[in-house]
């Protein structure tokens, strides 16, 4: 992380030694209130360390330090000299400790690594906003097992696999509510199978669609984090803002800069097995503080924890973030300056990004939006699922019915922990109105099969005829196309047209979510998914949703939790 204090190898080391220099001398080094010659607008290269700041000022006691000269003749005493030197000595170094400021931030903007949002051909929804004009951010985290480095190589071993495209072995997206006031969590089990969409690397390689079931997993080697986005985006129609990805040497040094954090076990685990899949994690029972590599190896384990699968592993995980976030936000982790810039060091050499976060400010701004959200209202869950058989026996597929509910639950802004949010009702109505409903065309398809369930008999004749019985007189079915689709979903091809499929899905009690724009078809092209295979109403019309027992949701600020160890790992 750089040289001793005095001979610095890197800007970092060179601020910190400024920092401790203040210190000792009583200076207010106030590195991240402007580091650069900005005009304190937070806009561009120039604003500083922190965003927002101005020009860098060390002083003692008030702001100011420095003395103007005065316009009567100063007396030659030795005082006054004493004085005008103090003042030229501090002038110099708030401008050489601003320069310092200024390459450091530029060093650390350096350190992060970009890449492109989404590598998908389909254009992913709009947010819809409140009445305050408020949006949802969601961001996907995603842990690379890479073997791709000599530190990565050591820390990750199977040797077998070095040099293999890296495998997206953590997914978890985290949806921010519009109004801030919660923060809900979903992870998706690596070993997850599900459709891959089409995705196309940055260096124009092609990775056609799946004809088959994939492991949602390998969808990082099919171009990087962009087709893992896209991967996303297929399954659960969330528009994904941001991504976040991090290798294995990259948990570890976040983890040394975090410091502690104190996790549970049930009973003495030791994670290890005779073709060496174990993690390494050897701990007692009851809470233990980790960090380093022994929290990476607590985040990896999957032999010890539970039944030995990727949901015990994706729990663990949960617990750990949860306990990180109550430490943070006790604050003594950050109050020590040189203990502020090890963690930026470390996350801006440990992350890749989305170019739309691809500067410290960009990262402290989305920082600031997260602290505004209080511990007891994070949520984490895992995506409902059920067990594979035959040649997928160990794999899991969504949960019918359950997984898609809690998908558009974070679609709608619902919060997952059950509570009343102060958000507004998102602004519906379209820029264009609809036309009068009898002169509505509506083609309507069954897109109700599933992957172990065929069509449901009927259904694009019976939601065609609601739609009849509603005026939608131009109604037609489709019989030639029974593609199956996760959840129901009205679609049209152009601006002028919204206002039209926005009175469809009204007329349906189809949420305004589950509308959505594609070159794809010509006309309105409504396809009733396997979210509707029963007769009736849409079904999210029958009541307040809540989120299903089956996606393990578990609150920020329970600290008893404590992870089930399997039997066959204990000592």
């Amino acid at each position: 992380m750089g040289g001793p204090v005095g001979r610095s190898s890197t800007p970092g080391e060179r601020t910190r030694s400024r920092v401790r220099r203040a210190d000792q001398h009583g200076w207010d080094e106030s590195l991240y209130e402007g580091d650069g010659p900005g005009d304190g607008s937070g806009d561009g290269p120039d604003d500083g360390g922190r965003p927002g700041g101005g020009g860098h000022r060390a002083t003692k006691g008030r702001r100011g330090g420095a003395q103007g000269r005065s316009s009567r003749r100063a007396p030659k005493s030795g005082k006054r000299r004493v004085l005008r030197w103090s003042a030229s000595v501090l002038a110099v170094l708030i401008l050489a400790t601003a320069g310092a400021g200024y390459v450091y931030y530029e060093y650390l903007n350096s350190n992060i690594k970009k890449e492109d949002l989404t590598l998908g051909d389909k254009q992913m929804a709009d947010h819809k906003a409140n009445a305050a004009g408020q949006t949802p951010l969601n961001i996907l985290l995603i842990g690379s097992d890479a073997r791709d480095s000599e530190a990565n190589q050591k820390l990750g071993g199977a040797k077998e696999t070095f040099g293999a495209p890296p495998l997206a072995d953590v997914q978890m997206l985290l949806h921010l509510s519009a109004d801030r006031s919660n923060l809900s969590v979903i992870s998706m089990p690596r070993d997850t199978m599900l459709k891959m969409p089409k995705c196309t690397a940055p260096d124009g390689e092609v990775f056609p669609a799946s004809t088959g079931d994939v492991q949602t997993n390998e969808s990082l080697g099919r171009g990087g984090p962009g087709c893992t986005v896209a991967t996303w985006y297929e399954l659960t129609g969330i528009r994904i803002d941001h991504f976040m990805m991090i290798d294995f040497a990259g948990v570890v040094s976040m983890a040394d800069a975090i410091g502690g954090v104190p996790v549970c076990v049930d009973a003495n685990i030791h994670s290890r097995s005779r073709d060496g899949k174990g993690s390494g994690l050897k701990l007692e029972k009851g809470t233990t503080s980790i960090q380093g590599e022994q929290a990476l190896q607590w985040l990896r384990t999957r032999y010890g924890f539970e039944d030995n699968t990727d949901l015990g592993r994706a729990k663990a995980q949960h617990q750990y973030m949860n306990s990180m976030v109550r430490q943070l936000r006790k604050g003594t982790k950050l109050s020590d300056p040189a203990k502020l810039m090890n963690l930026a060091e470390a996350a801006t050499n440990a992350l890749t990004v989305d170019k739309g976060l691809d500067t410290v400010k960009k990262l402290y701004d989305l920082a600031e939006e997260f602290k505004k959200v209080p511990t007891k209202r994070i949520t984490m869950s895992t995506m409902p699922n059920v067990y594979g058989t035959g040649v997928n026996n160990g794999r899991v597929y969504p949960k019918a019915g359950d997984a898609e509910q809690l998908f558009r639950m974070v679609r709608d802004d619902v919060p997952l922990d059950g509570k009343a949010s102060k958000r507004k009702k998102p602004q519906e109505e379209p820029k264009d109105p609809s036309a009068p409903v009898g002169e509505i065309a509506v083609s309507v398809r069954n897109g109700t099969a599933t992957d172990a369930l065929g069509p449901a008999s009927g259904r694009a004749g019976d939601v065609a005829d609601q739609l009849k019985n509603a005026g939608f007189g131009r109604t037609t079915v489709d019989s030639g196309n029974v593609t199956g689709v996760a959840r129901t979903a009205i679609l049209y091809p152009s601006a002028d047209l919204e206002g039209d499929a926005q009175a469809v899905a009204k007329a349906l009690g189809v949420p305004l979510s589950q509308v959505k724009r594609s070159t794809d078809v010509s006309g309105i092209s409504l396809a009733v998914g396997a979210d509707w295979r029963e007769d009736g109403a849409y079904p999210v019309s029958k009541g307040t949703e809540k989120t299903p027992e089956s996606a393990g949701a578990l609150n920020g600020e329970e600290e008893g939790a404590c992870m089930k160890v399997n039997p066959n790992y204990t000592w």
